[in-house]
């Protein structure tokens, strides 16, 4: 059997024994300073180098068998086919014929305070492919047969809501429906400092093409309790004991829970109106909107920061023992400024 200049050798002999050969063929260089030892030193080394070459060799020999035999043929692997879907069609319309929705808009009515608004959608994989040939009547015209209709997976590549106050719930993706596979997808939006109706999308990109699931929901106001004239005169004498009182106990309830989290017109809904804009409003509670004072910006943040003493207006400031932080104070004053402009002219 022929040898090649590099030392490795020719034939049909597996690849990997082929370069243990080659790679090993350099131990017997190694024989040769031994010539110079003793005749026993010399046997000893010469066997223990021969026998470590040898089990070498036998190693890679077995080990070309064994990668041979589990799929290697002339350097090339098997694997199984893999589906890989086309997204050529993703920026197109979802079609109804290919996912079949239960609804792609959903409402709901929750009280305020609600923390979150839950939705699902679910669907069916109804996708197919039709196999058509044209033929030519006896008119000249052109019509398409229909052949059959293969049906066909689809991938959902990316779910994308509309704001970060709104989730999706969903397998990880890429999501691979199998041909008439019924699912689902959740949607959950936080409801926090929100009021009225609140409009949130969720768009669903396939390999077929792209929708998008709308969801509505409808808080309602908070409930005010109607208090008998009683509890009027009792509420009226802790508050004129204790402005501070409206943020304790039960009271908390209505003049501070529902602002929490609240910016703007709708913290003035919460916590304002409540009080100022009530239908049975106490005489000594003044109409915002029928001040004899200017009003400005700078007007609006000291009542709300500080209130005043001896009256019914509570500090609403955090640092006074009031309920909100400096930024809802300042979204508050800006509303009504913007709101309620100053009827009177301001000082030059």
């Amino acid at each position: 059997m022929p040898r090649s200049n590099c030392g490795s050798w020719k034939g049909n002999v597996p690849f990997p024994l082929n370069t243990a050969i080659s790679r090993h063929y350099s131990c017997f260089l190694l024989l040769v300073p031994v010539t110079l030892l003793s005749s026993n030193s010399r046997e000893q080394i010469i066997f223990r180098s021969m026998r470590r070459c040898f089990i070498s060799c036998v190693f890679f020999a077995i080990m070309g068998i064994f990668v041979t035999n589990n799929g290697y043929a002339d350097g090339v692997f098997a694997s199984k086919p893999v589906y890989v879907p086309n997204v050529s069609h993703e920026s197109d319309p979802l079609s109804d014929s290919t996912l079949r929705w239960d609804a792609t808009m959903k409402t709901t009515n929750v009280p305020a305070d609600t923390a979150n608004a839950h939705f699902i959608f679910y669907f069916t994989n109804v996708a197919v492919q039709v196999d058509r040939t044209a033929k030519t009547n006896a008119d000249g015209e052109v019509l398409w047969m229909t052949n059959g209709m293969t049906p066909l997976p689809v991938t959902i590549l990316d779910v994308h809501p509309s704001c970060g106050c709104t989730t999706a719930q969903l397998p990880p993706l890429p999501w691979t429906l199998p041909p008439g596979a019924n699912s689902r997808i959740g949607v959950t939006v936080n409801l926090a400092g929100k009021y009225g109706t609140v409009v949130k999308s969720v768009t669903v990109s396939t390999d077929q093409g792209t929708r998008d699931l709308i969801v509505q929901i409808m808080i309602r106001p908070p409930v005010i309790p109607v208090l008998t004239d009683a509890e009027r005169i009792q509420q009226m004498a802790i508050a004129k004991a204790d402005r501070q009182a409206v943020f304790k106990n039960d009271c908390a309830n209505c003049h501070e829970k529902h602002g929490e989290y609240k910016y703007g017109q709708a913290l003035y809904v919460a916590d304002c109106a409540i009080c100022h804009d009530a239908k049975n409003r106490a005489s000594m509670v003044p109409d915002l909107h029928s001040l004899k004072v200017p009003t400005n910006d700078e007007f609006w943040r000291t009542w709300i920061n500080h209130g005043k003493p001896g009256t019914f207006m509570p500090a609403f400031s955090s640092a006074d023992g009031g309920p909100l932080s400096d930024m809802q104070i300042a979204s508050l004053a800006a509303y009504l400024n913007s709101a309620i402009p100053s009827k009177v002219p301001q000082p030059e």
